[in-house]
């Protein structure tokens, strides 16, 4: 990994020389647009408004307006002389509980590699943040912002969280949400159980960008001139779908459903599912289903022993079967 920052790790009057890295990477296949029509790539030149003229690069400044409406134009030059520019430091302002920081606030991760010959303070400081459990927040600047941070411990590794300041986290405002409908203690109950039966630790290498995968298939497939993803029929089996009548009773289907992949159930849960009427009609048709194939059973093992006993006159099979009414129509 190249380090794309290097200063000084501060607090107090304690410095730890640290450089950071970028702690992620995209895995997205690299893409380039070109004309759908025969594949001429499509380039992007930047070039003044209302001409062809094109801009060199150290060329373009940026414009932005001021209060007054007015449009201010700055160069690079001009931004580099922010007194922020000026801070080859990470600065910790308090230590704070890991739990009163919300996901919502967390953006980029990057990782903190001792910068000295010595390690010692990097390593003390490490420790003291995971023995205590709390996070550092801290300000420094990279790529020209002045970013708001959390300093954390990710394995044996101090980590930098950037963080979206207070403005960036946008209200969740909905109009839907005013006037909650009542939840009943049943359906509060069922979703708990949901909930608990679904409880597990979470573990990434279960889980695979679907996405990517597919799109590799279709690339290689149109490369190969072969089909990407062969068209099957769909199973016309929709029963447990649009029998579920309401939010409870599709509380109680997933209950019963999560049960029975485990291979268990609670009997709380059994007893709920007896009850609940989305499930009846499929019972009903299972039961149905059960006795016209046990009756097509039985009236297939009368038939079997009736043609034997045909052949067998001496049989007291015999007697019993149909062949006994060959007698009957001779007598009349």
């Amino acid at each position: 990994m190249r380090s794309i920052w290097k200063g000084d790790l501060s607090f107090g009057l304690v410095n730890v020389p640290v450089k950071v890295y970028s702690a992620t990477e995209s895995h997205d296949r690299t893409s380039h647009q070109v004309d759908a029509k025969d594949g001429t790539r499509i380039r992007y030149r930047k070039v003044r408004e209302g001409t062809d003229t094109e801009v060199e690069f150290s060329d373009i400044a940026s414009a932005y307006e001021a209060d007054s409406g007015e449009t201010v134009i700055l160069t690079k030059s001009d931004l580099s002389e922010l007194p922020v520019q000026r801070s080859p430091e990470i600065s910790i302002t308090g230590f704070v509980p890991e739990d009163q920081i919300d996901p919502i606030f967390f953006d980029k991760p990057y990782y903190l590699e001792p910068a000295s010959k010595s390690p010692k303070a990097y390593v003390l400081l490490r420790q003291a943040l995971a023995d205590t459990e709390r996070l550092a927040i801290a300000t420094f600047t990279l790529r020209n912002r002045t970013r708001l941070a959390a300093l954390r411990v990710y394995e044996n590794v101090m980590t930098l969280q950037t963080l979206l300041w207070p403005d960036e986290v946008r209200a969740p405002e909905f109009a839907s949400l005013e006037d909650e409908p009542e939840i009943r203690p049943q359906e509060l109950s069922m979703a708990a159980s949901l909930i608990e039966s679904m409880a597990t630790d979470f573990d990434p290498d279960e889980y695979e960008d679907t996405y990517q995968l597919e799109l590799g298939k279709l690339i290689e497939a149109k490369a190969s001139g072969a089909e990407a993803f062969p068209t099957t029929e769909e199973s016309a089996d929709t029963d447990d779908d649009s029998e579920v009548a309401d939010l409870l009773a599709a509380l109680r289907a997933s209950v019963k459903s999560r049960g029975e992949s485990s291979g268990s159930s609670g009997d709380s849960s059994t007893s709920s599912e007896e009850k609940a009427p989305a499930k009846k009609a499929p019972a009903k048709k299972a039961a149905a289903k059960k006795t016209t194939s046990t009756t097509a059973t039985k009236t297939a093992a009368k038939k079997a022993p009736a043609k034997t006993a045909a052949k067998k006159a001496s049989s007291s099979a015999a007697k019993k079967s149909p062949a006994k009414k060959a007698p009957a129509k001779k007598a009349g």
